[in-house]
């Protein structure tokens, strides 16, 4: 049983780690791409949303996919197919075939990510204690992969196609020799210490409609946290470029504090949560966010946005995991289905972040704009009570022992 465990959750690490590789190739190759079409940034804007439509039609299905056949069947599928779709926007020859090409790339990355996500959710559940952040930490490893592998090969001479068909093909056989250690089934290992809640006098599990009721919360919680991720990804350099002044190489590296400090919050997240709950990872967490944006929003000096937009990015970093291990854990038999809803509202929360941002610009000065990330942290860290509700594993106070050689990551 504690080897299966092991296996089980390293290869857990391994599908994230490929998702994250196979998204960050796409993204490192997108100017090659646009290049290679023959269309401007208007257009490829365009094109980007179906690829977040695709992911998010992956996502619906991925979750009744996984509920019926097993996230063993739907995970290596799906890694299979999103690796074996990677050349495709690399080979695409004009708009139309390159929207297809990202219609279906998406639809596999959605997938994928629903798939790996509920797993992750029965590992959490058979080693009776948080581990879901240092799965979400090893995604951001991914995109280190993608970018040296992009950067090799661009000294070698390869061209963007033959670069991702090399990448979608190691990505493919990874896919399918991991498959063997997931664990099997659909539900978690009979033998797995049993996943209580989250503290002892924690109420009963609510009737099927207050546990439809909470994940519609959960799902707007992660739309408000995700679209606040999404606002960092786009906007944090043009912040310090464009209201605070500083050189394009200076504000370069406000997103880079910011997904640095996220990373390392995600390391660090499983073990606060083992400690305080998954209540104080949200709550706490999501209140450190908001002072982060506030800071980096009002301050004038660099320095002390840098600061800010760190402390935005360590305070999200345990946000999201918690509220997927929630959804979850609601419902074990419809994991995959609950993690589907919140994570795809979520998602459409992460495309719609920099939009919104934007558009509050036609109104107001940028720094101001992210004043609205300020309130939408907040929210989340006022209703991190939902959480409650929801079956979590062990925490250090329930005492219930976890595998023997199984560390924190």
């Amino acid at each position: 049983m504690e080897h299966r465990l092991r296996a089980a959750r390293v290869a857990t690490y391994v599908y994230f780690v490929l998702c994250g590789t196979l998204m960050g190739a796409w993204v490192v190759h997108i100017p090659a791409v646009e290049s290679r079409v023959g269309i401007g940034h208007a257009a490829l804007g365009g094109l980007l949303v179906l690829l977040g439509l695709g992911a998010f039609a992956g996502m619906r299905a991925a979750g009744s996919l996984t509920d019926r056949l097993g996230a063993r069947t739907v995970v290596p599928a799906s890694g299979a197919l999103c690796a074996a779709s990677l050349v495709l926007p690399g080979l695409a020859p004009d708009p139309w075939t390159l929207a297809g090409a990202l219609l279906v790339f998406g639809f596999a990355n959605g997938c994928l990510d629903v798939g790996m996500n509920a797993h992750a959710v029965r590992v959490e559940q058979a080693y009776g204690r948080p581990v879901m952040s240092g799965f979400h930490a090893t995604f951001s490893v991914g995109g280190v992969i993608a970018a040296g592998a992009a950067a090799a090969a661009a000294a070698t001479g390869l061209g963007p196609a033959a670069t991702l068909a090399l990448l979608g093909a190691a990505g493919l056989a990874v896919a399918l020799l991991a498959a063997r250690s997931l664990l099997p089934g659909t539900a978690a290992p009979a033998d797995a210490p049993a996943a209580p809640s989250e503290a002892p006098d924690a109420p009963d599990a609510p009737a099927d409609g207050g546990a439809r009721r909470r994940i519609r919360v959960l799902a707007v919680l992660a739309l408000m946290v995700m679209l606040s991720e999404g606002a960092a990804n786009d906007w944090s350099a043009l912040h310090l470029k464009d209201v605070l002044g500083a050189p394009a190489s200076t504000a370069a590296f406000a997103y880079g504090t910011y997904a640095a400090a996220m990373t390392v919050g995600r390391l660090l997240a499983d073990r606060f949560a083992a400690r305080h709950g998954a209540v104080a990872v949200l709550r706490y967490g999501a209140a450190t966010a908001a002072l982060g944006i506030t800071v980096a929003a009002l301050t004038p000096w660099v320095w002390a946005a840098f600061l800010g937009w760190a402390l935005f990015g360590l305070g999200l970093s345990g946000c999201v995991p918690q509220l997927f291990s929630a959804a979850g854990h609601a419902d074990p038999a419809a994991a995959g289905a609950n993690v589907s809803r919140v994570a795809g509202l979520g998602y459409l929360g992460m495309l719609a972040g920099p939009a919104v941002i934007g558009w509050l610009t036609h109104l107001t000065a940028l720094n101001h704009a992210f004043l609205l990330l300020t309130l939408l942290c907040g929210t989340a860290a006022g209703s991190a009570g939902v959480l409650r509700a929801a079956a979590r594993p062990a925490t250090t106070t329930d005492r219930v022992p976890a595998p023997a050689g199984g560390g924190t990551p």
